[in-house]
């Protein structure tokens, strides 16, 4: 079985949209860095919608070893989410921002986001269409661009 390591915003919209239960569906187990499990209570502090990390049972909260968790120009949950994926060979990466994208690729990580996790959830039958939960997620004021909107939707046979 595949590691694979959560950041905070695809944790965020997924719970949003009541989609978070694709993560277990498709993954059984989904680590997140200490530091993600802190912005997720951070935010619930000011009141916003975010999932509970310790209410998970297919969540587990991992400390970054050593420095790796000192990736220049991020934010620590990307960093530490990036750090963890090096650990551990063969591991997946879950991240929307593009910069963190970039860097997890750029050491080789193999990355995912939420749109690919909802194509990928879509292909195994776990929702029936992505074309109405791009709509909630747009609404939440989720950045997608029109080329990626298109991508997805064609991807998904939901034709732009």
């Amino acid at each position: 079985m595949r590691d694979v390591f959560c950041n905070t915003s695809p944790l965020q919209y997924l719970h949003q949209i009541g989609q978070l239960e694709i993560l277990p569906t498709l993954f059984e187990e989904v680590q997140v860095a200490e530091a993600v499990a802190a912005e997720l209570a951070e935010g619930s502090r000011y009141q916003i919608e975010l999932p509970d990390i310790h209410q998970l049972p297919w969540a587990k909260i991992r400390a970054v070893s050593g420095a790796g968790s000192l990736i220049p120009n991020l934010g620590k949950g990307e960093a530490e989410t990036i750090a963890l994926g090096l650990e551990k060979p063969n591991s997946l990466v879950v991240l929307d921002d593009r910069a963190a994208r970039r860097a997890a690729i750029a050491v080789r990580l193999k990355v995912i986001g939420t749109i690919g996790l909802l194509l990928l959830a879509k292909e195994r039958g776990h929702i029936g269409a992505v074309r109405p939960v791009l709509a909630r997620l747009e609404v939440l004021g989720f950045r997608l661009s029109e080329r990626m909107r298109r991508f997805a939707l064609v991807e998904a046979g939901e034709s732009a």
